[in-house]
């Protein structure tokens, strides 16, 4: 979770650094076998501002702690840090978490 603010004058700008510059990064690490960005379009009133959502899937936690320890995250965190600094004011948090159902069938 990305929240803080992206002032508006660079959302757009924002939002292509992160696909350009860092997502290859996240696909990068060993195991990943989905990687999600969102980005906050609305929110409910009151509620933190979340510029980015990332969503990384693993088929495992071994897995996870693997990806964690890797190179490429360390490349990956470079690369977050620095589009950061050119445009986001706010605080990254980590979640670990476990997905249960499916997906939706036509």
């Amino acid at each position: 979770m990305f929240e803080g603010r992206v002032k508006p004058e660079h959302i757009e700008a924002f939002r292509a650094a992160i696909l350009s510059e860092v997502l290859p990064h996240w696909q990068s690490f060993p195991g990943v076998l989905a990687v999600r960005v969102c980005f906050a379009d609305e929110r409910d009133e009151g509620a933190p501002e979340l510029a980015l959502i990332l969503a990384i899937s693993y088929p495992s936690r071994a897995a996870v702690d693997v990806a964690l320890a890797s190179p490429e995250r360390a490349l990956a965190k470079a690369a977050t840090e620095a589009v950061l600094a050119r445009y986001f004011e706010g605080r990254i948090h980590h979640h670990i978490t476990e997905a249960h159902g499916g997906e939706l069938s036509a």
